[in-house]
């Protein structure tokens, strides 16, 4: 069998400015590392996927994750997986394969008529909300179009909500004070611990209520009907919320990088950890696979829904990466 092969190299194909930025930095830590593999993680829990990510991230370029099958997962799974992807140089891809509606309208129905329509999206929270928060960390996700081409941009509106809320920071300060003067403007030059005065020794013998406290200290209350709020002194509380945004940088032109890398003089390790290392970060982005073939006997992806995967998706080349089929299917 003969196999065509592409005419551009890795390193040539990054250099497109039609790309995506995120399909661009793939390309370079292919050309960098001088790898296209892809590891599946078919473990059980977060200590056994962590586990693989250290062992194999330096030979990959994608970890392809089953987060539903991971018995306990939670926070720790996904900073560690994190921390790892950042380290080890490779992107991390969800296999989630999305197949659900990806926009509808329903009606909400009472037992006699249906009085109030809803617009629904159960792709986007699947997306990103629930337990796993896909959006949140993995780079690349991929998805069935059986249920119509809109779950590509449902998909691609979820993933830009989700970025920019990660970029945004949200804290809020709370300070309480006491003012120099009283209420009626007078100043009192006192130090704040004459604010709070010793009880008496003959309160810590037994347990009195409150109005006998109040008539062995003299305290003031509002049963008491010399209360007078004017004497009180007065507390200021304030509160201030500050809202932050913030973007990553946009990793260096990966182009260069391959091309300096090719230039060197000998395929080094130093070499390859340099370039790495001046690539950087991946970009701030979320792609998406369209499963246009499976491996699986008997499925029902035929030739025309495959066609259909690649006219969606060259209706959406911001956003749709490439495809999971079993032979190229773009030539």
């Amino acid at each position: 069998m003969t196999v065509k092969q592409h005419a551009s190299s890795f390193s040539t194909r990054a250099e497109s400015e039609s790309l995506p930025a995120l399909s661009s930095y793939l390309l370079s830590l292919i050309s960098i590392k001088q790898s296209n593999l892809c590891v599946s993680a078919d473990v059980h829990t977060t200590s056994a996927l962590l586990r693989l990510a250290e062992e194999v991230g330096d030979s990959i370029c994608v970890l392809k994750t089953h987060a539903d099958i991971i018995d306990d997962f939670g926070e720790r799974t996904i900073k560690g997986l994190q921390e790892i992807a950042t380290r080890k140089h490779f992107l991390i891809f969800e296999d989630r394969k999305f197949g659900d509606i990806g926009s509808k309208r329903a009606f909400l129905c009472g037992i006699q008529h249906c009085s109030q329509e809803l617009a629904l999206d159960t792709v986007q929270a699947q997306y990103s909300r629930g337990l796993h928060r896909i959006a949140t960390w993995a780079h690349l996700t991929n998805a069935h179009i059986f249920p119509g081409p809109a779950i590509i941009p449902s998909l691609q509106s979820a993933a830009h909500s989700t970025l920019v809320s990660l970029n945004q920071s949200v804290s809020t300060e709370i300070s309480i004070g006491t003012p120099r003067g009283s209420i009626d403007g007078s100043t009192a030059d006192t130090d704040p611990g004459d604010d709070i005065e010793p009880l008496p020794s003959s309160l810590s013998q037994q347990p009195l209520s409150i109005q006998q406290q109040n008539q062995q200290t003299g305290a003031l209350s509002p049963t008491n009907p010399d209360f007078d709020l004017s004497h009180r002194r007065t507390s200021i509380v304030t509160a201030t919320t500050t809202i932050s945004q913030t973007f990553e940088p946009s990793p260096p032109n990966p182009a260069t990088l391959s091309r300096t890398l090719s230039s060197s003089s000998g395929d080094t390790p130093l070499d390859r950890d340099s370039a790495l290392v001046e690539l950087g970060r991946p970009p701030h982005a979320r792609g998406l696979l369209l499963l246009a073939e499976m491996s699986s006997e008997g499925n029902l992806m035929n030739p025309a829904y495959t066609t259909a995967c690649l006219s969606s998706a060259r209706e959406h080349t911001d956003f749709v990466l490439g495809f999971v089929a079993q032979h190229n299917i773009t030539q």
